[in-house]
Formats: C-alpha cells, sequence, structure tokens
C-alpha cells in the first residue's frame, strides 16, 4: 500500500515539476492569443466612430473585421503545414512580425492620408496574414509541449481563457486608446506583436524530440487519414466553432451598435459595457478548461448545453429591449460560448496525431475565423431588416451547432477506447 502511495505522489510531483518548469513558455504562448484577439476585437466598440470620422456606413465599418478574418481562413491551413514540416517557432515569430508591420501601415494611414479607408484594410490584410501564423499554432504547440493530456487540457484552458480574456479587455483598451486618438488602436498593434514576439522567440524552447515534419506527399497522405478516422465528429467540430464565433462577433456588432444609437452609451463607458458579456465568456472558459480534464465524455455535453444556453439566450433577446435586460442575456450568451470553445480545443488536440495535429488545428482555427468574418457584415444587413430575422438567423444556427454536437460527437469510456481512434464510428 505504501509502494503504490508513493508511486502516485512521485506521477503527481513530475506533473507539477513539468508544468511549473514550463510555466513561463506557457505565459509566453498565451500572450498570442491574447495580442490576436486584442488586434482585432479593441476595433468592435470604435466601428461606429471611424464610420463618422472616415464617412463611412456600417456596412463598410464591418469590412475592417471582415478583411482580416477572410484571408486568415485561406491562410491558416498553409501556416499549419509549415509549422508541422519545420516548427513551430520558425513560423510563429515572423507572423508576429508581420501582423505588427500591418497594424502600422493602418495607423500611418489613419494619421497621415486624407482618405485611408483603402490603405487600412491593406494593413488589416497584412495583419490578417500574420494572425494565420501564430494563435492557431500555439494549439499544437501546447499538445507538443506536455506528456500527459491532462496537462495538455489545463494549458489548453489557459489559452482559451487568455484569448477570451483579450476579449474582456478589448472594449475598454479600445474605447480608452481612441478616445485619446481614434487610430491609436492601429498603432499599438506593432507594440503588443513586438512584445509577443519576443517572450516567444527567449521562453518557448523546443520541444524534446522534435522531429522535422514530413514532405508534402506523406503528410497530405497522413492528413487524409485523418480525416478518415475522425471525419465524421471533426467536421462536426469545425461548424460548431464556426456557430459560436459567428454568434459571438455578430451579438458584439450588434451591441456595439445599439449602445450608441439607442443609449447614447459611447467612449470608455461602452468599452466596460461590452466588457461584461466577454467577461462572463472569460471566466466560463477558464472553469471549463479546469474542469474537463482529459474527459472526452464531459467535453461532449458541456459543449452540448453550453450551446444550448447560448441559443436560448440568443432567442430572449426578442422580448425586451430594456437596457439591463439586454446585458444579462448577453452575459448569458457568453457563458454558453464560453463552456464549449475549450472543450472544441481539447477535443481536437487531445485526438489528433502529432504529425498532423499543426494542420487541423489550424482548418479548426481557420472555420472558426469564418463566423469571425460572416457575423459583423450579416448583422449589419439583418439590422436593417428586422430583429426578428436577426434573432431568428442566430437561433437556427446555434440549434444546427447543438444537433451536430449531440449526434456526432460520440467519444468512447476510456476503457472501450481502441488504439485507432477516441471515439466511437457514426
Amino acid at each position: 500500500m505504501g509502494q503504490t502511495k508513493d508511486s502516485g505522489t512521485t506521477k503527481t510531483s513530475e506533473q507539477e515539476s513539468e508544468i511549473h518548469e514550463k510555466r513561463w513558455a506557457i505565459v509566453s504562448l498565451a500572450s498570442i492569443p491574447l495580442i490576436m484577439t486584442l488586434g482585432n476585437s479593441m476595433l468592435i466598440p470604435i466601428l461606429p466612430l471611424m464610420e463618422k470620422e472616415m464617412g463611412i456606413s456600417k456596412l463598410q465599418s464591418s469590412y475592417i473585421i471582415t478583411v482580416y478574418s477572410i484571408v486568415a481562413i485561406f491562410l491558416i491551413p498553409i501556416a499549419g503545414y509549415l509549422s508541422d514540416r519545420y516548427g513551430r517557432k520558425v513560423v510563429i515569430i515572423p507572423s508576429l512580425i508581420l501582423s505588427g508591420i500591418g497594424g502600422l501601415i493602418s495607423g500611418y494611414a489613419a494619421w497621415k492620408i486624407e482618405d485611408p479607408y483603402l490603405i487600412i484594410l491593406l494593413g488589416r490584410i497584412l495583419q490578417g496574414i500574420g494572425v494565420s501564423g501564430t494563435a492557431p499554432i500555439v494549439l499544437p504547440l501546447v499538445g507538443d509541449m506536455f506528456k500527459k493530456e491532462k496537462d495538455v487540457s489545463s494549458t489548453l484552458g489557459l489559452v482559451e481563457t487568455s484569448n477570451t480574456f483579450g476579449k474582456v479587455l478589448s472594449p475598454i483598451l479600445g474605447s480608452l486608446l481612441a478616445g485619446i486618438v481614434w487610430f491609436l488602436p492601429f498603432l499599438a498593434i506593432p507594440v503588443f506583436c513586438a512584445i509577443s514576439a519576443l517572450l516567444v522567440l527567449f521562453l518557448v524552447k523546443k520541444p524534446v524530440n522534435d522531429k522535422k515534419g514530413p514532405k508534402f506527399k506523406k503528410f497530405w497522405k497522413n492528413t487524409k487519414a485523418a480525416f478518415h478516422i475522425h471525419g465524421g465528429w471533426l467536421v462536426s467540430v469545425f461548424i460548431i466553432g464556426a456557430i459560436l464565433m459567428f454568434i459571438l462577433f455578430g451579438i458584439l456588432f450588434y451591441l456595439s451598435s445599439i449602445l450608441e444609437d439607442n443609449y447614447d452609451i459611447t467612449g470608455l463607458k461602452k468599452g466596460f459595457y461590452l466588457a461584461g458579456p466577454l467577461a462572463a465568456l472569460c471566466l466560463a472558459s477558464f472553469v471549463t478548461g479546469k474542469a474537463i480534464k482529459d474527459n472526452l465524455v464531459k467535453m461532449k455535453w458541456i459543449t452540448f448545453f453550453g450551446i444550448l444556453l447560448s441559443g436560448a439566450a440568443v432567442v430572449a433577446i426578442r422580448f425586451s429591449d430594456q437596457f439591463i435586460y439586454l446585458l444579462l442575456v448577453f452575459l448569458v450568451c457568453g457563458v454558453g460560448i464560453g463552456a464549449g470553445l475549450p472543450c472544441l480545443d481539447a477535443l481536437i488536440t487531445e485526438s489528433i496525431e502529432k504529425d498532423v495535429r499543426g494542420t487541423i488545428t489550424c482548418i479548426y482555427s481557420s472555420a472558426r475565423y469564418v463566423g469571425v468574418a460572416v457575423g459583423p457584415p450579416v448583422t449589419a444587413i439583418l439590422m436593417k431588416i428586422d430583429l426578428m430575422w436577426m434573432v431568428s438567423i442566430f437561433a437556427f444556427f446555434a440549434l444546427i451547432a447543438a444537433i451536430l454536437s449531440f449526434k456526432t460527437i460520440k467519444p468512447r469510456s476510456k476503457d472501450k477506447k481502441p488504439s485507432d481512434t477516441l471515439f466511437a464510428k457514426n
């Protein structure tokens, strides 16, 4: 009995030692999604201000978010392959630099050019190219760093929390900077990117026994094999991720607009109101990341009920336009989305083989960026038509996501898990 206890204690101390040893690497990696989120989300609360400063429409302002995301959608899988082939840091650091250059171009255009809109979009495109090789590569790198799945899940929870904390901080910081000079958020992006690049360069070490990835032909064969084994649930996870981000960025755009248009709330005060639902999302992500450990069944059901909660909150928008009521509804929606995201991250990272993990997680990130890209312009169009249409569209997609999570994500219990897949065949 004493021997067994000592053995268990030794394993626990080894696990804690590995996490402690890599704590600064974890902080460095968590800075990447935080900074990339700031580079996009802190522009949302100041879009109405940009409309006034540049004389553009609500739909045109939504493109400032959309072009960034569209570029990332197509380039993220390529970055994933390059990270599998040549290493994660080799892709991450140049991408951070490029993203910083994009922010610099957008900021300079807004500062010095009389009609800066198109140049700002060009800078945002460069940012999108940069982001394709940053935050999405963090997920497979976390999977490479740790031996134990519990450590991977816990760290992924922290990474997703960092992502969502960036969303919480974004409206406050964006409003604060824009209160000084309206284009200052653009110029802050290069500073953030430089800090993150230095942290990754000096504090993230190459994983032990990390080997150069396969050439394209073998890589393509391995990727097809991964989809053959995991295809049913994997595609569903991609779609669910896209839907959750579509709902999130749609409601953020909607809330940002009505705070100014209906309630005349602007500036830093508006930033704090927008941060509320995102704080709920952040807290839910943190708690979920701690709770799921390596339990795939738990991940499935938390995802399912989180989607239902966010869908119900969206429907509730229709019943009242009272300010406090709407904020509470968006808080609930944030909790639902925040609970689902870490589960989706962990389902993929813990279930996919290392040699194609970078590419698969990057395809998932691309799917999420589809939601980010589509959310603001679709919401802008639906707001012109009717609120009922907006609520119905969001609720319909939430229902689709819930059905997919219930029907296609079928994890096996550990004692029945075959060697080739963590999931039951559909």
